[in-house]
């Protein structure tokens, strides 16, 4: 059985050793919602500090490769594709989609979820100066491929 605790109760990293190494995959979304005009400056091209999106979708395959600095107990993996998309949704809203590869012992949820997440958080770190009510939100897996829990997929 697969568990953050050692038999005395502590926490310590899952050992898994004895898993297979199979091809995983997971998505994971954010959202951030801001004021229309923001999200027009962004899409204009219109911020002083650059192209927003560009330094997100950066910062979030940066976040990705180091989830393991940044949530105790989760494994430093060799990660073989990071992808982050971000595009408009609606007049105020911007959707970001992170999906994360790998062949290894262990899933890349995590390594998704930072990712959509410091994507998220980057947007907010370069406008607020403009719109200090954004809220990210949204926040969740939407799917999971490999191992050996098979694939997984969030509900419509």
């Amino acid at each position: 059985m697969l568990t953050h605790l050692d038999a005395q109760g502590r926490a310590n990293m899952v050992d898994v050793t004895a898993k297979a190494v199979t091809a995983r995959e997971a998505v994971a979304e954010a959202r951030i919602r801001m004021l229309p005009e923001t999200l027009q400056m962004i899409q204009q091209g219109g911020h002083p500090k650059g192209d927003v999106f560009a330094v997100a979708r950066i910062a979030g395959i940066q976040a990705a490769k180091k989830t393991h600095e940044l949530i105790p107990l989760c494994h430093p993996l060799l990660l073989t594709s990071i992808k982050v998309d971000l595009q408009a949704d609606g007049e105020d809203c911007v959707r970001i989609e992170a999906r994360c590869k790998l062949a290894g012992q262990t899933g890349v949820e995590m390594e998704a979820l930072t990712a959509a997440s410091i994507a998220a958080l980057t947007i907010y770190d370069m406008c607020k100066a403009v719109d200090k009510g954004m809220v990210i939100d949204g926040v969740r897996l939407l799917e999971k491929l490999g191992g050996k829990s098979g694939h997984w997929q969030v509900s419509a």
